[in-house]
């Protein structure tokens, strides 16, 4: 009984509280150790290499979630940027249009201004502001009427050569007949050879016509036709057209002649109403016999 009590007595071992000073001792002499001959770092070292792969495997939940929000945020982020530039864009578009837009008007009152200075009438800068909509109707309205002295029968043109003529005067709008409109006569001449015609309207804002042109008419495609200045209705000189197309068939004793508007008819806003038109003589009574009375003798 007394043999087996000093056996258990001897399994102990030192007590918890001997235990705990050894390894704090120790503890210490070895952070001294290492500190002093850093014979620790090549353990470390390779313990860490051992614990790496552990530690990535503890972390990666974390920085695939990271990674994914990351994502999600990045999409989210790109997403409103190429919504934000795609609306700067079309800003842009639409502002470089319309400066585009000013830039072609600035250029068109420069060279109309230009006109007003080198022609021999004076002339007032007018603004579309309506056209008809019915598509056999060739007029538009402009912002000066009688308020600025304009009247019925005054010429209109742009830039490039004759528009129309004023036909109707409201007190603030005026009515422009366009040269293009059906059956509307201009007295015009060949700038080349001088030879004298009249170009009448198709209905087509890109289409006049010259009639009645005998099949050996002097006319050549490309020629230009000014007007003539003839019966009052136009200033002489001032472009109306170019000649596009000649059908001569000798089976027809007149030629088909297609015309092509000079003036922007249906391209540009600004426009110059010339402000008088040229005066003509009246045209002379027709002399006729004078019968004598003869007394009954």
């Amino acid at each position: 009984m007394d043999s087996t009590q000093s056996f258990q007595v001897s399994n102990r071992g030192p007590s918890s509280g001997a235990r705990l000073v050894f390894f704090v001792v120790l503890s210490v002499l070895l952070m001294f150790v290492d500190a002093r001959f850093r014979y620790l770092e090549s353990a470390r070292s390779a313990l860490s290499v051992l614990v790496l792969p552990v530690q990535r495997l503890a972390t990666l939940p974390l920085t695939l979630l990271q990674g994914a929000g990351d994502f999600f945020v990045t999409q989210s982020s790109l997403l409103d940027e190429k919504t934000t530039l795609q609306r700067q864009h079309e800003l842009d578009a639409v502002q470089l249009l319309q400066q585009q837009s000013i830039l072609q008007e600035n250029q068109q009152l420069r060279r109309m201004m230009v006109l007003q200075k080198r022609d021999l009438y004076t002339a007032q800068v007018a603004e579309i502001v309506y056209a008809e909509r019915d598509v056999f109707s060739r007029k538009v309205l402009i912002n000066k009427g009688s308020a600025a002295n304009v009247r019925s029968g005054q010429v209109v043109m742009d830039d490039k050569g004759i528009v129309g003529q004023i036909t109707r005067v409201y007190p603030w709008l005026s009515e422009v007949t366009l040269v293009t409109e059906k059956d509307h006569a201009v007295p015009v001449q060949v700038l080349r050879n001088g030879l004298r015609s009249v170009a009448f309207g198709a209905g087509d804002t890109s289409q006049l016509s010259l009639r009645y042109m005998p099949v050996s008419t002097d006319i050549q495609n490309g020629d230009i036709l000014v007007t003539s200045g003839i019966d009052g209705l136009y200033p002489p000189g001032i472009p109306v057209a170019r000649v596009e197309k000649i059908e001569r068939d000798a089976a027809y004793p007149f030629a088909h002649i297609d015309c092509l508007p000079l003036g922007g008819v249906d391209k540009y806003r600004l426009l110059l109403v010339l402000s008088s038109t040229p005066k003509q003589t009246e045209r002379p009574e027709p002399d006729h016999p004078k019968i004598r009375k003869t007394g009954v003798h």
